[in-house]
């Protein structure tokens, strides 16, 4: 893994920038690589236009004094608000290069670009009733907002909101991603992301940010079967069932059937296998079963997912599924399984595999995934893929569009077709939440769940 895709707890951070003090590196000229780092992103929105950097007492303030300075001899046009004395060396040494104006914070200040580098990724506390309303009028008094590292006021392992935040335009992480950079609520606030390298070493076990795939076309002697053949599951609402095996038409398996009952909206290009279901589900040559997406909760249901569960292919679990599901259905089951929840689902799922549910949402998809064996796609505005051997990754916040009924069952469809391919079931949870954004990301705004499906194939030909 690229160190500058992992994501880091504050812990794993201070260790890693000790490991890089061990080694010769200065404090200083770490502060100094951060501030510069920063300042290149700044200039680029603000030119010479009027900057105003919040700094504050530690570090973090000490990498805004940098950032300024760098503004400043670029010929910008930069002022630096001061609340606190510096009180660490290295920020002190920043404050003491710093050759530009200094603002008292009572001043009226407004500007273009307002950077906040008042407190960085170590906050545990809510700010002052000082530091907030000061923040806040700060950022009201500038058209464009920057935070550096992370807003201040926000919890960097949890996303959580210590404080009140005004909403940025880009956030700066320094050195490696913090998990806040992909959870909610902090990262609705956060903006654009982008990472100032500082050259912060690969940390072993670290979370990842999830990145596009690399999708290979398939061979040119492959037919429908190599491809991967996929068998999903219907139910009492067969339309869920359709508009998953459309999307999974489109994300890479060679054979897409809908098992049991055959629904009455069924496209032409789609089989409908209407054998007993343990016929259909036992065939050798199925690579992977998605059952969930229009299931019903009823005993038919229940009957339904038994026998999905029994099969011996991998398995891909969601919407009804996942409400059914108890720990005895996962006992003596060998196969690889994705279970692919929404937040209800999810409390849902912990109930049943006796897990803590109030836990940040990472270390939640983790247990989970320890505790019943299946490869978790923890789903929402914020997505968490959990692997049961430790492995997660995080993906960039979803757009917003995705919020509506459907986008669920096509994210389930395009995961289950990754599966069918043969993937390793962690590889292709991440390959389909990938695609499934990225699909979103082509398609225009107020689209339904059918667009979403059918952009998938181009979401998946952006990855050859």
């Amino acid at each position: 893994m690229p160190a500058s895709d992992q994501i880091l707890s504050v812990a794993q951070m201070r260790a890693a920038e000790d490991r890089l003090i061990a080694g010769g590196i200065s404090v200083e000229a770490l502060m100094d690589q951060a501030g510069q780092g920063a300042a290149d992103w700044v200039w680029r929105i603000a030119g010479t236009r009027r900057v105003t950097v919040l700094c504050g007492p530690g570090n973090n303030g000490g990498d805004g004094y940098v950032l300024a300075e760098a503004i400043r001899r670029r010929g910008g046009d930069v002022c630096v608000v001061a609340p606190y004395d510096a009180r660490t060396d290295a920020a002190r040494n920043a404050r003491q290069l710093y050759q530009g104006e200094i603002v008292d914070p009572e001043a009226d200040i407004s500007g273009e670009v307002f950077v906040d580098c008042l407190f960085g990724s170590g906050l545990t506390r809510p700010l002052s009733e000082q530091d907030e309303a000061l923040l806040l009028r700060l950022a009201e008094a500038h058209r464009l907002r920057v935070a550096v590292d992370l807003p201040s006021g926000i919890a960097a392992d949890t996303g959580a909101l210590l404080s009140s935040i005004p909403a940025f335009d880009l956030t700066l992480a320094l050195g490696a991603w913090k998990f806040a950079h992909f959870l909610m609520p902090a990262v609705a606030g956060m903006g654009s992301l982008r990472l100032v390298e500082i050259g912060i070493d690969p940390v072993s076990g670290a979370a990842r940010r999830l990145t596009a795939p690399r999708i290979i076309a398939p061979a040119g002697s492959a037919h429908k079967y190599t491809r991967g053949m996929l068998a999903i599951v219907g139910g009492e609402m067969p339309g869920a069932a359709v508009l998953a095996a459309t999307a999974a038409q489109g994300a890479g398996a060679g054979y897409v059937r809908v098992v049991g009952e055959r629904p009455d909206n069924l496209p032409i290009d789609l089989v409908a296998d209407e054998r007993a279901l343990s016929d259909a589900l036992d065939d050798r040559r199925t690579g992977a079963i998605l059952v969930g997406p229009g299931l019903g909760r009823d005993h038919a249901a229940a009957e339904r997912l038994a026998a999905a569960l029994h099969a011996p292919a991998p398995c891909v679990l969601d919407a009804d599924a996942l409400m059914l599901l108890d720990a005895s259905s996962m006992a003596d089951r060998t196969a690889p399984a994705i279970a692919t929840p929404h937040d209800g689902e999810l409390a849902a799922l912990e109930r049943a595999f006796v897990c803590d549910g109030s836990l940040p949402k990472p270390q939640r998809a983790m247990n989970l995934a320890a505790r019943s064996g299946m490869v978790i796609v923890a789903k929402g505005p914020d997505t968490i893929v959990a692997s049961p051997d430790g492995r997660v990754v995080l993906a960039d916040r979803g757009n917003s569009w995705l919020s509506t009924a459907g986008t669920g069952d096509v994210l389930s469809g395009t995961i289950a077709s990754r599966l069918a391919t043969g993937l390793e079931a962690f590889t292709a949870a991440c390959e389909g939440v990938w695609l499934h954004a990225h699909a979103a990301r082509r398609c225009p705004p107020a689209f339904t769940a059918a667009d979403l499906a059918k952009a998938v194939p181009q979401a998946l030909a952006d990855c050859l």
